[in-house]
């Protein structure tokens, strides 16, 4: 499971400074492509490995000022699918993603500092979503792009 990630400037990508920029894709992106990679070997030698990556509407729906994190979120959405389409005919590795939804956590805090954070989920409530995707439960799925909703 990759939920590591940094939220880095709300800005317009004109105004967008390049070492931030450099760093938000490195931490939210390039890391998690190096890890998947290195992984790999010992996830083709389970009988069904899964891998999880964590994205957020702004990877699938892109908005204006959310420049890198957006970008490296898309990027990650579009390499789950890419591990996915190369591997689903020769392993029974599953490769999804998962979008969290606005979720309490220091980075949602900094993304909207008015927000009340007792009206969101905690990340506790979601975690049963993550547990069932890198469980036995949800053999078959795979390439799919999850949005997460808190426990009943």
């Amino acid at each position: 499971m990759h939920n590591a990630g940094v939220l880095g400037q709300l800005t317009p990508l004109e105004m967008y400074d390049v070492d931030t920029f450099a760093q938000v894709m490195k931490v939210n992106f390039t890391a998690t492509f190096m890890l998947t990679q290195a992984l790999l070997p010992l996830l083709k030698d389970a009988d069904h490995g899964s891998v999880v990556f964590t994205s957020s509407t702004v990877g699938t729906h892109p908005r204006a000022f959310w420049g890198a994190y957006a970008l490296s979120k898309q990027a990650v959405e579009g390499m789950s699918d890419i591990f996915t389409q190369e591997t689903q005919n020769t392993t029974n590795l599953r490769f999804n993603c998962v979008n969290p939804g606005g979720t309490r956590t220091n980075m949602r805090a900094h993304a909207y500092p008015g927000e009340n954070p007792m009206s969101l989920k905690t990340p506790e409530d979601i975690m049963a979503g993550y547990v069932c995707l890198m469980s036995d439960e949800s053999i078959g799925v795979r390439g799919q792009v999850i949005e997460l909703q808190p426990k009943d």
